[in-house]
Parts: C-alpha cells; structure tokens; sequence
C-alpha cells in the first residue's frame, strides 16, 4: 500500500527502513507522547514492528493500515501514521502518528493524515474516524481541531505509556465522513 502527497510518500515500511525509525522514535521527546512505544527503542523492537506491519499488510481482511512517512526529499523515514482498529463492518478506525523531532512544525504529520483520512473515507468507505491524544500533547491536540475533528471528550488515566510508565488523561477527538469532505472540499 502506497499513498503519495506533495512532500511525503506513505507506505508499508520495510526492513531496512529501522535505522530511521530508531531514529524518530527513539527519541524520547517522541515516544513520551505515543502510548504503545516502549523506551528506550532499539532496532528489535523496531524490526520487530516491521515484521509485524509486513504480514499484516498481506491480509485479506486487516485489522488497520500503517504507513511510514517518508520525505521525498531526503529518502528518509520521518514518522508514522495509519489506521488502527479498523472495523469495516461498522465503517470506524481510529488514526495515529508520530514524526521525527527535527521535522516537527513543518506540517508533515497534517500532510500525512489529510492523505491518510482520505484513503480512509474514499476508498475504504469509512464513515467515522476518531483520534487520541494525551491532552498535555499540545500539538497533537491543535492538528486534530485543525483537521476539523471535534474534541468529543475526555478519557480520564485512561492511556499508559510504554515510554514513561506515567498514566495520562486523553483526548477523544472524532470525524465523520460527511464532516470531513465538506471541511476539506472534498466531493
């Protein structure tokens, strides 16, 4: 599976994509906002998931879609995002992502999960998309309300993370279909 924007290229990783993926994660500054991503992260882990996202990416019938991100530009592995818990019998999967600390603010993941959201609603005919964040994760926070999803509540200690083993409290925002395509003007 391959998307592509402007800047980015989004696809199933591969072997030796580790390097940059210990890289991006590895850095604590990243994975303390990420609740399934242990720290300190090595290329086991690393290859690991990739061998994971490899088979699963094989399926007939998958449980989501994840993709790393890479830049056009440099031909490197800054983040990830995808499709979690897809459920396609009811039309729901939740999003995530992470980028590398050196390409924060730039617009990367917003670019990533547009393409993402996109593919979720047209080609897989999703009708709602819901994201989580820990609600001191500030950027996560300000990219889901500027994608246009509502903050439909909070999940008190709800989330724990592998990284730092603190418990966070944890945003729910949410989408559908029809708020999506009229938000991003989308037929």
């Amino acid at each position: 599976m391959k998307l592509e924007t402007k800047r980015l290229i989004l696809r199933t990783p591969k072997i030796s994509d580790w390097k940059d993926i210990v890289e991006g994660i590895g850095n604590l500054k990243v994975s303390k906002n990420v609740s399934s991503v242990p720290y300190p992260y090595k290329k086991k882990d690393a290859l690991d998931w990739i061998n994971k996202q490899i088979k699963e990416s094989k399926k007939k019938k998958k449980k989501g879609y994840s993709f790393v991100i890479e830049l056009k530009s440099e031909k490197k592995i800054i983040g990830g995002s995808g499709l979690h818990k897809l459920n396609l019998e009811n039309g729901t999967a939740e999003t995530g992502s992470w980028i590398a600390e050196p390409y924060w603010r730039k617009g990367f993941a917003t670019e990533a999960k547009i393409a993402i959201n996109n593919f979720a609603f047209d080609k897989l005919k999703l009708i709602r998309l819901e994201s989580r964040s820990f609600i001191d994760n500030k950027a996560s926070n300000q990219m889901s309300k500027k994608l246009g999803l509502k903050l439909e509540g909070t999940l008190r200690q709800s989330e724990k993370c592998k990284a730092t083993r603190k418990v966070h409290d944890a945003n729910i925002w949410g989408i559908l279909k029809e708020g999506w395509k009229k938000k991003h003007k989308i037929k």
